[in-house]
């Protein structure tokens, strides 16, 4: 019964979820990019990293469409592989910063007290600081990697996930369920993870989908300022860096608008989808 209660809840969300047509248009984009960007190999015979200096800064043509770079490098096969390590660090970050945000927010919010006190002035802490400025400082000090990237970019946004689940802890916790739990002698981690987490995952979903876009753009400024994923290795945001120059900015806009506009838009298909999970979940929308 309860599993046949889940699944209707389940199609309930969804049929929310599609008549949000912009939603679904972003979940489409989305999945286009992680499409065109898994099976790279397959639609260009180009090596991203490989350089051919006489056919440097070459505008779009038949054999390479999108153009070249300053090393003579094909921009679209740059741009579709590209895709990959900016989505791959937009997932991976967020994955990270998930997981420190829900055990931390769960333990605050389930336990209370000094223990609440000590892991949200924590949070507190990592708030003071501008978030951009802290990555580069970290990322000078440790040197520009994709894994770095991706540590740090987690490490730094646990605190808004951790806040948001210790939220509805505080909710949830004092519900008749969760006390039956109790009553009948299940432990406090049980408690936690196996009848009040599941209750409190739906803000975290939007949360993380939103965190998405907003790790993509980090990575991409990081790598921007040479403090992200290290050259020839490609990346959106270290493709913008190497456009940077003025003549190249404005003769060559070949070099800086692909992976300008695949941020642009991946960014802004992830936030329709947030969108529409935020009004998927809300149990007011019918």
């Amino acid at each position: 019964m309860q599993q046949l209660q889940q699944m209707s809840q389940t199609k309930k969300i969804w049929r929310r979820f599609c008549r949000n047509k912009l939603a679904v248009l972003g979940l489409v984009i989305m999945l286009f990019f992680v499409l065109v960007s898994t099976f790279a190999p397959f639609l260009t015979d180009f090596d991203p990293n490989r350089s051919n200096l006489r056919q440097r800064n070459l505008p779009p043509s038949r054999e390479h469409l999108f153009g070249t770079d300053d090393m003579g490098r094909d921009i679209l096969a740059r741009t579709l592989y590209g895709g990959r390590i900016s989505l791959s660090v937009g997932l991976v970050s967020v994955g990270i910063s998930l997981s420190i945000g829900v055990v931390l927010g769960a333990i605050a919010g389930f336990s209370g007290g000094v223990v609440d006190t000590v892991i949200m002035r924590i949070a507190d802490v990592f708030y003071s600081f501008p978030f951009m400025i802290l990555a580069i400082t970290i990322s000078s000090i440790f040197g520009p990697s994709i894994y770095n990237t991706m540590m740090i970019l987690g490490i730094l946004s646990w605190p808004s996930s951790a806040r948001l689940l210790r939220a509805e802890f505080l909710k949830l916790k004092n519900t008749d369920f969760a006390l039956a739990a109790g009553a009948v002698g299940a432990s406090s981690v049980r408690i936690m993870f196996r009848h009040i987490l599941p209750n409190a995952i739906s803000p975290l979903l939007v949360s993380a989908t939103l965190g998405v876009a907003s790790a993509i753009l980090s990575e991409a400024g990081l790598s921007f300022l040479g403090l992200g994923l290290p050259p020839p290795a490609p990346s959106w945001g270290n493709m913008l860096n190497r456009a940077r120059p003025l003549h190249i900015l404005a003769t060559m806009p070949w070099m800086w608008l692909p992976p300008g506009i695949a941020i642009f838009v991946i960014v802004l298909s992830i936030n329709f989808v947030g969108d529409g999970l935020r009004d998927a979940f809300d149990p007011r929308k019918q």
